[in-house]
């Protein structure tokens, strides 16, 4: 019988890449995870990995049993999930992982619906961003996260996960009041209206960062940025202070200084999408069942039914 453990350590390799990384994931040194992977050859007694100097990848064979591995872990799951399947009564502690702007918004609120109707559930939040939420997810370290995926960028897939759609989140431009994009009527801006203004933006490399790049370049011009920071409320901060231009999802804006207006931009596009993501074969186990079912309620809106199931890979970042 093949050690789950050392199969875990595999599966991650071939998601991570080093040792070094897989090391940093479960918090061991980088000789240990070595070590136990050498004994994970010498149980199947197969070549699973290639060293080249300091390098190292899985072989044909290490790669199919990585894949294997997936397989295996989703029907321990299952089995164990089937236990409390026959109960019907959502039980235990329950992980959840959330992006830092949809914490009051979304997990707070959350937390009030399902620990009021479930009385045994107890809900167990996290801020992560939906790189490490997904990871913790597959680790198993949590149960179900909030994620999101920019409409304007190809973001590929997260990894070994189902996901649905909970709802859209468009992004929107904060301005001063006096700022000449901001039109009597209410009117949506055009971004090229906003290209001769000083921005705050979110830092190269990041979803919004990028994002925000994107939808500017594509509307002909490359923003003027003055100041960058991960977190919107301190964009925020800053725009009605220096009156520079903002864009950003409008669940950020809920509590805007009053020198500040929201509009629309007319890019329908530029949005977030916010979505669950569980592992496969867990959304019926009754306490997930639970939250999926507490999350579409305080999100109405939502699609009925857009499951994903992705194959690719996937401060305040969002």
């Amino acid at each position: 019988m093949l050690d789950v453990r050392r199969l875990v350590l595999l599966r991650d390799l071939d998601v991570h890449g080093t040792v070094t990384a897989v090391a940093e994931l479960h918090g061991v040194t980088p000789s240990a995870v070595s070590q136990q992977l050498r004994l994970l050859e010498e149980e199947t007694r197969t070549r699973l990995l290639e060293r080249t100097g300091r390098s190292i990848r899985l072989t044909a064979a290490g790669r199919r049993l990585a894949e294997d591995t997936e397989n295996v872990l989703t029907a321990l799951e299952q089995a164990q999930n089937r236990l409390h399947t026959g109960t019907g009564r959502p039980v235990g502690p329950l992980h959840f992982a959330c992006f830092p702007s949809a914490l009051t918004p979304l997990a707070a609120p959350l937390c009030d619906a399902l620990e009021n109707v479930h009385r045994d559930l107890s809900l167990h939040i996290t801020e992560a961003e939906p790189e490490t939420a997904v990871r913790l997810l597959l680790q198993r370290h949590i149960d179900i996260a909030l994620v999101y995926r920019y409409t304007n960028l190809a973001t590929p897939p997260h990894p070994g996960v189902e996901t649905h759609t909970l709802r859209t989140d468009p992004l929107v431009a904060v301005l001063r009041g006096d700022h000449p994009a901001v039109h009597p009527e209410g009117s949506p801006v055009e971004l090229r209206e906003l290209a001769n203004t000083p921005w705050i933006t979110a830092p190269p490399q990041t979803a919004c960062g990028d994002a925000v790049l994107q939808a500017c370049r594509s509307a002909g011009f490359t923003p003027q940025v003055r100041h960058t920071c991960t977190d919107f409320s301190a964009m925020i901060a800053l725009a009605a202070s220096g009156g520079h231009t903002v864009l950003v999802p409008r669940m950020a804006t809920a509590h805007l200084p009053p020198a500040l207006s929201v509009r629309p931009v007319t890019d329908r596009t530029l949005a977030r999408t916010i979505e669950t993501a569980v592992r496969h074969g867990t959304a019926n186990e009754p306490a997930i069942a639970a939250c999926l079912t507490a999350l579409h309620a305080l999100n109405p809106d939502s699609p009925a039914d857009t499951t994903n199931t992705p194959r690719g890979s996937a401060g305040n970042q969002d």
